[in-house]
């Protein structure tokens, strides 16, 4: 079954921004570096329409294709750095707490 492709006015505006830029560089770093299309999509396993996808920084191409397409012409650490290990911690407070209740099921 084919992946549904996200409704343009669903995806943020920001993100939207943060994908043509991603794909801006992934066209221009794959030029710079001398680097066919067919060359970069036979080392990604994808097809030269999903490449075209990815350099016009389309949001349903996929995450992984973005970050395989990073690493491969070597710009991951600069596009996207791995987060601070304090925004992994799995025993952060919640941001929403929820209130006690007492004996009748009511909130205090």
């Amino acid at each position: 079954m084919p992946k549904k492709n996200l409704v343009r006015a669903a995806v943020p505006t920001l993100v939207q921004e943060r994908l043509r830029a991603w794909g801006m560089v992934i066209r221009s770093q794959r030029a710079r570096q001398r680097l066919r299309a067919i060359d970069l999509c036979a080392r990604m396993e994808i097809s030269q329409a999903t490449l075209r996808r990815l350099e016009r920084g389309d949001a349903g191409a996929g995450a992984e294709l973005y970050l395989s397409a990073f690493r491969i012409l070597g710009v991951m650490d600069e596009l996207a750095p791995l987060p601070a290990p304090a925004l992994m911690v799995k025993d952060a407070p919640q941001r929403v707490r929820i209130a006690p209740k007492d004996d009748d099921g009511k909130y205090f």
